[in-house]
């Protein structure tokens, strides 16, 4: 099904929106003439993917090829081909791996896939080089290259998927990778355990609902951390707030919280927020980041990122039983 107020052509328009940001080395910034960054990237490719735009996707996995580091690794901001934050974070260079399997659900062709596996392969390199002795993946490295030893529940959560993904792909292409299933466990038992081992970020949404997104924690327990904050971050017809203390509900979490309500078979309370969401769409077919749900005016004023469009694009395939649906399903 689709949202109660998203048609199929509604979709399309979002999609086309994207693809016109796109640059034509591939890169897809944050909207145009704005940043680039590796994780948010990917998230619209893989929305460019659910639209059936194959070769935008393929042509966006090309340039991060082509801007891999020989670590493996990508900087954490570019713009119009330069470097603008040098610093190499773990999360960020590890997505490429959840939007290689989505390409593959896509039915991207062998070449494509061995292509970006050989970047998948060298970005998890470097990703497990990061994780520590209690399984925690740290942050980052700096500019100089020294580690950030400290960790982040929703980097770490979304890493979890990434090496789902990648195991999922290796398997496909018959290269096994049990070392990346191994990291995987580990990194979610220290997630669900060792909760000293992350940085306090509480009073993001995202620290709550990404393990349950990611597979991290699941079944009865999943269930439970939603419903424990659910009225914490939760405001009725308006969406998810981006954090506990400040009345901005953003397009993105709303989706990204729509997605986990997915992940543990609530289809219909996940079609409820991305019909909440809607009120952040622009005649363009653009999503504004966010708003001030006390006065309704639109924060930033004159933001609309490719990576809230493609969080809205995600959330309905998943709701639709589509491809995303089956991404969720990697880490079972």
């Amino acid at each position: 099904m689709i949202g109660p107020s998203l048609t199929r052509s509604d979709v399309s328009a979002t999609v086309d929106h994207i693809a016109a940001v796109q640059r034509p080395d591939g890169s897809i910034p944050w909207y145009e003439r704005g940043q680039v960054d590796p994780w948010n990237h990917v998230e619209a490719a893989m929305a460019l993917d659910v639209g059936g735009r194959h070769a935008e996707a393929w042509w966006a996995y090309r340039w991060l090829v082509e801007q891999q580091r020989p670590d493996g690794a990508w900087h954490a901001a570019y713009h119009e081909g330069d470097v603008i934050e040098a610093t190499l974070d773990t999360n960020l260079t590890a997505y490429v791996a959840t939007g290689l399997w989505l390409h593959m659900l896509c039915g991207a062709p062998e070449d494509e896939l061995r292509a970006g596996f050989a970047c998948v392969e060298s970005a998890l390199a470097f990703v497990l080089a990061m994780q520590g002795e209690d399984g925690a993946i740290w942050w980052a490295r700096d500019r100089k290259g020294r580690p950030w030893r400290r960790a982040l529940v929703t980097g770490s959560s979304s890493i979890h998927l990434s090496l789902a993904c990648a195991t999922r792909v290796a398997d496909a292409l018959g290269v096994p990778h049990p070392e990346w299933d191994a990291a995987r466990i580990r990194v979610g038992d220290a997630l669900r355990t060792a909760p000293r081992s992350f940085k306090d970020k509480r009073r993001w949404a995202m620290d709550w609902y990404y393990p349950v997104l990611c597979g991290v924690v699941t079944g009865s327990g999943a269930e439970a951390r939603l419903a424990s904050r659910w009225d914490e971050f939760v405001v009725p017809e308006r969406g998810v707030r981006c954090t506990s203390d400040r009345p901005w509900i953003t397009a993105a979490e709303t989706c990204e919280l729509a997605l986990a309500l997915v992940r543990c078979g609530d289809g219909e309370r996940a079609a409820q927020l991305l019909d909440w969401a809607q009120h952040l769409r622009g005649d363009d077919a653009a999503y504004w980041t966010g708003a001030n749900f006390t006065d309704g005016c639109i924060f930033p004023p004159d933001e609309q990122p490719t990576w809230t469009a493609a969080a809205v694009v995600l959330a309905d395939n998943a709701i639709s039983g589509g491809v995303v649906a089956t991404l969720l399903d990697a880490t079972r």
